[in-house]
């Protein structure tokens, strides 16, 4: 008895002081502290004050209850965090939220309830097994306030992406500043409702990325996000609301979207066996979702180099920009319109639907009415049907220049207006839409204008190939009697080059024999040759049909004829004479990196000593580019595939076609001609083109752990994980198992502080942004010292455990340019 009497007087005094246990629902005037948790009655989500990352400040969240790492999906005061323990949580007698720290119980945050009803009695906050914290009166089933209506970075299962029409208050998303830092960050996603809606991320209030329309399946444009047996999907769409949601089909799975820092929407799922979240997909993210990347009538394929073309009937609207890969000018049409009787319409196949913000929309029309509708009215440039289920129904069209339309894999037919001489035989149906003779007449006069364009362009191409005969026949001339070598100038120094006469190349690599043929790349071959004093070349010979060009050709002849060191492999010379460009350069009898690292047999010959020397170099010569060279030299494509090993298997840095100059005082540069290869690109390079020698250091960073492990970062597969190897690393450095990383035919042979350390310095150096990543010249100083090393911070494209690097797509490892894969 006596111990029942002190269990219920030991209750009654946590009643008064606040709350004691775990429980979903605390009533007007009860606190939650710092350290105390409410949790949903079939505890999948905790709501409490918790500290994100590494940083100390306190937040009042819910989280995903008993899950490691914990994923936050809501965050009550973003802009004003409490930097300190001394948080309190409460709901007043009004029935507002209010988030209170300090001796003085200063408001940070509350909530901002609907109108309070007099009448209203007895408000209670209670967090619900969605996860929705609410407001409610006590014992009554409408909500006062949700949390489901003031959205983070999270989008769970039942919760609105939208607008409500009538009030105009919008569900968005906000991306976090930094994984470590809840406070809003620069990109945002929301429904667009003008026009026909359409989903929006946005960066600093100006578009990113475009998502949609809705095609009654999924957004346009993302074949993957479609319903399944796990959830399916809602686009809402009425006289009061437009909103898109997912419901959950399989209530044992936990998944949800999740809106980067970096502006990239993930579907994360939780795996059970494993205990880890697992990135399930992802939108078509790649450099062709940049919004509007293309310009007007241009059409962007992310397996194309160029990426941008402009649509049939269109050309470059600047062709000296688009010469240069700068597209935002777009294109124009390549005919003036003769509406209305000389148009027709031209029908564009997996595509994405152009930007809908000022298009029409009638959801009731049929196809053909559609059309109808667009031909009557000469402002009309396109349509489509809205709806692709049931052979397709409702109408769009388009009023202004078509915008942000790139290649996808599913079908959806958009329909362009276009003068009749821009039209292919195959879309004379189209224009045969009059009876009669002036029906023939018009499909006549096409006919006849098509056949007479065929026949001239004959007569062009003939003329072409005569001439191109005859200038081979006049180059073969001189070719054989230039045997003469000859000297090119830098105009920006007297540095001096050897340049070598095609005759004397033909012969030292036997014409180019195919047993001399060293390797291929996006840029053409190399072959191995040997000249008349014996000296052994690799000859990398510029391929007639790459777009790699004479501009870049000749930036590596400067770059590389500037440069001096033991550490970067040595151009003897080049030769320029008809249509060929080539590069001669030292031979390297063990050829690049990759072919031992990645290659199963190989490798075994690479023991740990071999790599941590390798390592080394690596480091000393970007170095002497980053700081001891007369230029900064930003290379922009490090790489396994360009470190060339030397006979002692030294390493030598090659392939400076891509590489940039900065002036002294110049930091970091700014492109919108993102180069380089993909696994090995800084964020902020991929993602907004703004590259330093940071960009260098984490292509560094990678190569770290690719020399490590023996594994590449693209591709990279782990059992029981879907991380890349950055990701992977991490795991294990946290753990206090990095050495696991090792490959396993080194771990007979291995010096473990040289291992841990080389991976503590690749994390280091692939940090997330640029500025906590060290220099080269730290790098090389952390090398050779024993000191303690900064703790790193998660690796770039680690996402609260996922690893979110499928937004840059690509199924080869070549150089992504849009001038050319080298």
């Amino acid at each position: 008895m006596e111990i029942l009497h002190y269990f219920l007087f030991f209750g009654l005094l946590m009643s008064d002081l606040g709350i004691s246990r775990a429980q979903d629902t605390i009533a007007a005037n009860q606190t939650l502290s710092d350290g105390q948790t409410l949790v949903s009655a079939d505890e999948m989500y905790e709501l409490g004050f918790f500290s994100p990352g590494n940083i100390t400040n306190r937040y009042l969240g819910i989280w995903y209850k008993n899950k490691s790492p914990p994923r936050v999906v809501w965050v009550a005061n973003r802009e004003k965090p409490i930097t300190d323990t001394s948080g309190v949580f409460k709901v007043d007698t009004n029935g507002t939220l209010l988030v209170m720290a300090g001796s003085n119980n200063t408001t940070v945050w509350s909530s901002n309830p609907g109108p309070i009803s007099l009448t209203t009695i007895n408000p209670v906050a209670q967090l619900l097994n969605p996860g929705n914290l609410v407001v409610r009166t006590a014992g009554q089933g409408s909500f006062i306030w949700q949390s489901f209506d003031y959205l983070g970075d999270k989008l769970l299962p039942g919760t609105k992406l939208g607008k409500d029409l009538v009030s105009g208050f919008e569900w968005r998303l906000t991306s976090w500043k930094s994984l470590d830092d809840p406070s809003p960050g620069l990109y945002v996603g929301f429904v667009n409702t003008n026009g026909f809606p359409q989903v929006f991320i946005e960066r600093d209030s100006v578009p990113f990325s475009r998502f949609g329309p809705w095609n009654g399946l999924t957004f346009n444009g993302i074949p993957s996000h479609i319903s399944n047996s796990i959830y399916t999907h809602d686009f809402i769409m009425n006289d009061k609301e437009v909103y898109y949601r997912f419901t959950l089909v399989n209530s044992s799975v936990v998944t949800h979207i999740y809106l980067t820092p970096d502006g990239i929407p993930l579907r994360m799922n939780w795996n059970e066996r494993t205990q880890m979240w697992f990135l399930y997909s992802s939108a078509n993210i790649d450099m062709c979702s940049r919004f509007g990347l293309c310009g007007s009538y241009g059409r962007c394929n992310p397996n194309n180099s160029p990426l941008c073309s402009c649509m049939e009937g269109f050309e470059p609207r600047n062709l000296e920009e688009w010469s240069a890969s700068q597209w935002s000018s777009g294109c124009r049409r390549r005919t003036a319109l003769g509406c209305p009787n000389g148009d027709g319409f031209r029908v564009f196949k997996n595509v994405k639907m152009p930007d809908t913000r000022r298009a029409w929309f009638n959801r009731n029309m049929t196809l053909g009415e559609c059309k109808t509708a667009c031909k009557q009215n000469c402002s009309c440039n396109a349509y489509a049907n809205i709806d692709i289920r049931m052979n397709g129904s409702g109408c769009l069209l388009w009023f202004d220049d078509l915008m942000d339309i790139r290649t996808v894999d599913e079908s959806q037919d958009l329909y362009v207006r276009m003068a009749v001489s821009d039209l292919t035989i195959p879309s004379i149906p189209e224009l045969t839409y009059r009876s009669g003779s002036k029906k023939k007449k018009q499909t006549t006069i096409v006919v006849v204008s098509i056949l007479s364009s065929l026949v001239m362009v004959i007569l062009i191409l003939a003329i072409l190939y005569g001439w191109r005969k005859k200038k081979r026949t006049q180059v073969k001339i001189p070719v054989q009697t230039i045997d003469e070598e000859y000297i090119m100038e830098s105009q920006d120094d007297d540095t001096e080059l050897t340049s070598f006469s095609l005759t004397t190349i033909s012969k030292s690599t036997n014409d180019f024999a195919n047993d001399k043929k060293l390797g291929q790349g996006g840029f053409g071959p190399v072959y191995k040759g040997v000249l008349d004093d014996g000296r052994e070349i690799a000859v990398k010979r510029l391929s007639k049909t790459s777009r790699q060009g004479l501009g870049e050709f000749k930036n590596e002849v400067k770059f590389i004829a500037k440069l001096q060191h033991r550490n970067l492999v040595k151009l003897l010379g080049y030769c320029i004479q008809g249509d060929e460009n080539m590069l001669i350069y030292e031979y390297m009898p063990n050829k690049s990196l990759d072919s031992f690292i990645f290659d199963k047999i190989k490798s075994s010959i690479l023991g740990w000593s071999d790599r941590f020397h390798i390592i080394h170099g690596i480091a000393r010569g970007l170095l002497y580019l980053h700081q001891d060279s007369r230029f900064k030299i930003v290379h922009r494509d490090l790489k396994a595939s360009n470190i060339l090993l030397d006979v002692d298997m030294n390493p030598k840095i090659s392939d400076f076609g891509l590489a940039r100059m900065f002036t002294e005082h110049e930091n970091e540069a700014n492109t919108n001609n993102i180069v380089g290869t993909l696994g090995y690109l800084s964020p902020e390079y991929a993602l907004d083109g703004i590259f330093s020698e940071k960009s260098d250091v984490f292509s560094f960073g990678v190569l770290v752990m690719e020399i490590v492990s023996g594994k590449k970062n693209r591709g990279f597969s782990h059992e029981n994980e879907s991380d890349n190897l950055l990701a992977h690393a991490w795991r294990l450095f946290e753990e206090g198992m990095a050495v696991e990383l090792l490959g396993v035919h080194m771990r007979n042979t291995f010096v473990a502080s040289e291992v841990l350390r080389s991976i503590h310095i690749g994390l280091l150096c692939v940090q997330h942004h640029a500025n906590d990543r060290p220099t080269m010249s730290s790098v090389v100083l952390m090398f050779g010292e024993e000191g303690v090393l900064p703790r790193p911070k998660q690796p770039a494209f680690f996402a609260e455990g996922s690893v979110p690097q499928h937004y840059l797509v690509s199924n080869n490892g070549v150089t992504m340019t849009t001038l050319e894969p080298r």
